[in-house]
């Protein structure tokens, strides 16, 4: 009878610690879901409450926007190291560091926070960034938590699970969370983690979908190529804005490098000014396009996707403001103001009469250009366009996109970056990229 009651005991003990790890993980794909979407309504409120101050004060940027640089540099710099840019390199840096060290360096719960209120503070004084770069390393963060609660050995399973569930929360994109945890964080197919990618796909997605209700992020366009040239618009935005793109990536690199260095230089006298003369380009940016280049630059592309578009110079604005906000190292992604980027500059190729379609064309192609990831291009475009209609020409533009990209910058943008994040480990020696690991 003793050994019996030992046996049942034992077997009781394993299905309680089994639910217990599984109620552990669930809890954290909610969380994630329930912080991604505070984070994206804190970063609407910002955006808005900048905008009205602006058009209050017009030239009330000239003076927030610099602060606003230099506040989030300095707070990132002493208080959040690693909340800097836009959290994606973090994150993939993070799953190939020794266990343990991701969670102290890269996501722990202070950057993350720290991540979503410079965040926040940079929109709110008109930084052009995104949210949905951040949600990442929150995600990733928020689910690192569960394999201390649990004692869980598999840390990059779990990186990748909230990698992928920040995205499908941040843009209501299920299906584009699950491809941009295969394509752009893991580089391949992982058996051993796709149940825990799924699993906190749908749970975060359900959050997102019971709190915001379902909706796609920039609207709904049926604009489809049917014309002969229409196709010749399809190559000409792939191969450009995969161009304009793979440049983007490149000047961010080297930008960022060269800028490093220069501050290192003298540090005391040029942390500061550094930063300072960034806010200041991007404000001069924001009040020669009457306010069209702050912030995400959300407004501008979901109005080119459904047939209005922007000014003609918007996406060179647009452009040169992100590359300033993502050189000076303020926390902030890099997803929405590309997209916007992209939807300006093919609804410009496009002409007033095919603006929407040359909107969604131009964001395969430029975005695909800026990551080098193809598949997340068309799939995260598709999910946020709703346009079924025009999945081959989509698909045609962001390997165009892609394949140019690569005639300008080698490296993907987000994996270049993540060494940045690694180098320290290896002291002089480069530690191989996220391309050469082994899933």
């Amino acid at each position: 009878m003793a050994d019996k009651e030992k046996r049942w005991r034992r077997r009781l003990w394993r299905i309680w610690r089994l639910w217990a790890r599984r109620l552990a993980f669930w809890t954290g794909a909610l969380v994630v879901g329930g912080v991604s979407v505070v984070f994206a309504q804190l970063a609407d409120w910002a955006q808005a409450t900048f905008l009205a101050a602006g058009h209050a004060f017009w030239a009330g940027p000239l003076l927030l926007t610099p602060a606003g640089f230099v506040f989030c540099t300095w707070a990132a710099r002493e208080f959040f190291p690693g909340a800097q840019g836009s959290g994606i390199p973090q994150a993939i840096a993070a799953r190939q560091m020794p266990r343990g060290m991701a969670l102290k360096r890269l996501l722990s719960l202070k950057i993350c926070f720290g991540k979503i209120a410079l965040t926040v503070v940079g929109l709110l004084t008109g930084a052009s960034v995104g949210r949905e770069g951040p949600t990442v390393q929150i995600g990733a963060a928020l689910m690192l938590q569960v394999s201390r609660i649990e004692a869980l050995a598999n840390e990059g399973g779990l990186i990748l699970a909230g990698s992928a569930a920040g995205i499908a929360a941040a843009f209501n994109a299920p299906l584009a969370g699950v491809v941009f945890a295969i394509e752009e964080m893991s580089r391949s197919f992982e058996f051993r983690t796709n149940g825990l990618v799924l699993t906190t796909v749908i749970i975060a997605g359900l959050v997102s979908l019971g709190l915001t209700g379902n909706y796609t992020y920039f609207g709904i366009t049926h604009a489809a190529v049917v014309r002969p040239w229409d196709w010749g618009l399809t190559v000409a935005c792939g191969t450009l804005g995969g161009l304009a793109g793979g440049g983007f990536s490149r000047l961010m690199l080297e930008g960022s490098r060269f800028a490093r260095a220069w501050v290192a230089a003298d540090d005391a006298k040029r942390r500061f000014a550094f930063p300072l003369a960034c806010g200041i380009v991007v404000a001069l940016l924001g009040l020669a396009t009457h306010g069209a280049t702050f912030g995400t630059g959300y407004a501008q592309a979901r109005a080119a996707v459904e047939g209005h578009a922007p000014g003609w110079d918007f996406w060179l604005a647009k452009f040169a403001a992100t590359l300033v906000t993502a050189i000076s190292g303020l926390p902030g992604g890099i997803f929405a103001p590309s997209l916007a980027v992209g939807a300006g500059l093919g609804a410009w190729m496009a002409g007033a009469s095919g603006a929407n379609l040359g909107a969604v064309l131009g964001m395969a192609g430029y975005f695909a250009g800026v990551v080098q990831a193809p598949m997340t291009a068309f799939v995260i475009i598709l999910e946020m366009t709703g346009n079924d209609a025009n999945v081959i020409p989509l698909m045609l533009a962001s390997m165009l996109g892609f394949a140019a990209s690569k005639l300008v910058a080698r490296e993907p943008l987000y994996h270049a970056l993540s060494r940045d994040f690694l180098r320290p480990l290896a002291g002089s020696a480069d530690p191989p990229s996220a391309t050469e690991q082994k899933p």
